[in-house]
């Protein structure tokens, strides 16, 4: 799957959201990592729709976002995969990470580019949303901020990261329908 270089990168401690387009950069604190475009790092193997590395959700958690996310999918044939990590290492931004993770599982489907991917690094206080170029047709960069801003965030300040990526998952599905 191709994915847009489109993507909204989200730091929890400051400026809630950047977009990370044509027009706008966002720095990190942490010193910037060249990732040859030869050679990429190794990504984690896909183990399903949910990818929780990070151990962010519980099994009934798991179990209800999934059902949720291959509903969906045998419905539209869209596939949304959301992941949990500990760590973007040796990557300098989570941008970079959910697109070649979802370049590399093929999320979606090749003739339509409509995947989805969602990188949670909770540890960096980092949230990601990566679009397949068919996918950006209908869910915009405006679309994608404003899920972040409105559904996820406010979950993610009181600690509850499964409501908040459940609510962010639900609002896209109902944007994309």
């Amino acid at each position: 799957m191709k994915i847009a270089t489109r993507i909204f990168i989200l730091f929890l401690t400051v400026n809630f959201l950047s977009c990370k387009g044509n027009a706008q950069e966002s720095e990190t604190a942490e010193k910037k990592i060249e990732i040859s475009k030869t050679t990429k790092p190794t990504l984690p193997e896909s183990i399903g729709i949910i990818n929780d590395y990070g151990e962010v959700f519980t099994e009934p958690q798991r179990a209800e976002l999934s059902k949720i996310l291959y509903d969906y999918d045998i419905e539209t044939t869209r596939q949304i995969v959301v992941v949990t990590i500990d760590s973007i290492k040796p990557y300098d931004n989570i941008h970079r990470y959910a697109t070649d993770l979802g370049q590399t599982w093929g999320v979606g489907t090749a003739e339509k580019n409509n995947g989805l991917t969602i990188v949670l690094c909770k540890p960096c206080r980092q949230i990601g949303i990566a679009t397949g170029t068919g996918t950006e047709l209908i869910l915009t960069d405006e679309i994608c901020k404003k899920v972040i801003e409105e559904k996820i965030i406010p979950e993610f300040k009181n600690d509850e990261f499964y409501l908040g990526i459940k609510k962010g998952v639900l609002a896209l599905i109902e944007k994309w329908k």
